[in-house]
């Protein structure tokens, strides 16, 4: 078998950017392989710095990552990546919520938000599967969850994190009629049939 140091640059960039996406997103080289639709060996022998995919390999690697092809064959240098804030995408919910991605490249089973808020603003949450987790922290001002009825008020001074089932019916409201808050949403997602 070849050493790793015998075979082409591009294989071990691969090798090396396969294993540290994979790590980061604290994937198994098993769970890497069902999520991209390919034989854990395949994961394996791209790792070892031996592998010679082919571009549907690449593909669904790439995609089960959340990152672009080249982002797998790039040097160590490229590794870094900015993006300007006008291109991270922001959308509006509810009565005058503002959401922008916190992290704006896919993260498996995990969402992370900046959330914005108007003075007054309301937004009802989106209801998950059982076994979600969800977590709020505010940045600035104060915010009211009410989640299964409940209310909860978290505010900057505090520092604290709210974590709640995402299956719960749930909402969020400034609880300010005068002035903005902003706070960091995380939702872990359950999976499917587990």
């Amino acid at each position: 078998m070849r050493a790793m140091s015998d075979s082409p640059i591009e294989a071990r960039h691969l090798a090396r950017n396969l294993a540290s996406l994979r790590h980061t997103r604290a994937l198994t080289q098993g769970a890497l392989a069902i999520a991209a639709g390919v034989p854990r060996s395949t994961i394996a022998t791209l790792e070892s710095g031996i592998g010679n995919p082919s571009l549907v390999v690449l593909v669904k690697g790439a995609a089960a990552l959340g990152v672009p092809i080249d982002e797998l064959l790039a040097s160590q240098r490229a590794l870094v990546r900015r993006w300007p804030a006008a291109d991270v995408a922001t959308r509006v919910k509810g009565r005058g919520v503002s959401i922008r991605a916190l992290v704006p490249e896919p993260v498996p089973d995990e969402v992370m938000e900046v959330m914005d808020f108007a003075p007054g603003a309301v937004m009802p949450g989106t209801p998950h599967l059982p076994g979600t987790r969800e977590f709020f922290t505010c940045l600035d001002g104060r915010v009211n969850l009410m989640v299964a009825g409940d209310r909860h008020e978290l505010e900057l001074a505090e520092g604290d994190v709210l974590a709640f089932p995402g299956n719960l019916p749930h909402s969020y409201q400034n609880a300010d009629a005068l002035a903005r808050a902003r706070g960091v949403s995380v939702v872990v997602f359950a999976k499917a049939g587990v």
